[in-house]
């Protein structure tokens, strides 16, 4: 497995008293599956993504990434391994506005010191079909374009698992399928773990497994 989790739970402290967003949560996730994980608003979608890529602490319970226990490591060692083995695609891009398009794939390569950094982010932003973009800033390109430099950005390092949180909610229908099939598409390639959260039932159907919470609780597998 290349995720487990145990007895995982996450509270916050409210005006209200103690708010339970992740009750209990066990779940196992097999290296090159992909799931999607569904809900209302306020189910504890992102939260429980937060907590498998270890951006967030949990209240209780374990995370387990590729057989490492992810809470026993330091903050220090978490950002170590989500640099060599994790990649985000995020529904607002988060692109750097003062790099280009090629600049921002480059950097996670150069911060993994990785040789030949120009070349294999050239070689991955024609993969998506932005051999034409490479110079553009964020601001001149288009949703979609931005959101497939953000893909390309994500897979640059051939992560182990990819976290995508509603990465088609701020695209049109036409541009969100053709976005679908590019992260599909390279998840099969590369062979990664893919885990994204999605309100779009189209995008859910497509992954090999459904993981729906209710107000925290995971309900249902499929």
């Amino acid at each position: 497995m290349i995720l487990q989790t145990r007895n995982l739970g996450k509270s916050i402290n409210s005006p209200e008293g103690e708010l339970r967003l992740l009750h209990d949560v066990e779940l196992d996730i097999a290296a090159g599956e992909t799931v999607a994980v569904i809900g209302a608003s306020g189910a504890g979608k992102s939260t429980l993504l937060g907590l498998l890529a270890g951006l967030d602490i949990p209240t209780e319970g374990q995370v387990f990434f590729d057989n490492e226990d992810l809470f026993s490591l330091s903050e220090d060692d978490r950002a170590r391994l989500r640099a060599e083995k994790v990649g985000f695609v995020f529904q607002s891009f988060h692109l750097l506005p003062h790099l280009t398009a090629l600049e921002n794939v480059m950097l996670p390569l150069e911060l993994a010191g990785r040789e030949e950094a120009r070349k294999a982010a050239t070689g991955i932003l024609e993969r998506v079909g932005l051999e034409n973009r490479l110079r553009h800033y964020p601001k001149q390109l288009s949703g979609g374009e931005q959101q497939r430099v953000a893909i390309g950005r994500a897979f640059a390092l051939h992560p182990k698992v990819l976290f995508a949180d509603e990465p088609t909610g701020n695209l049109d229908r036409h541009t969100g399928k053709r976005i679908v099939d590019l992260l599909f598409n390279l998840n099969e390639e590369q062979g990664t773990t893919l885990i994204l959260v999605t309100h779009d039932a189209h995008l859910a159907e497509r992954c090999q497994r459904r993981l729906e919470l209710d107000e925290g609780l995971l309900r249902r597998f499929e």
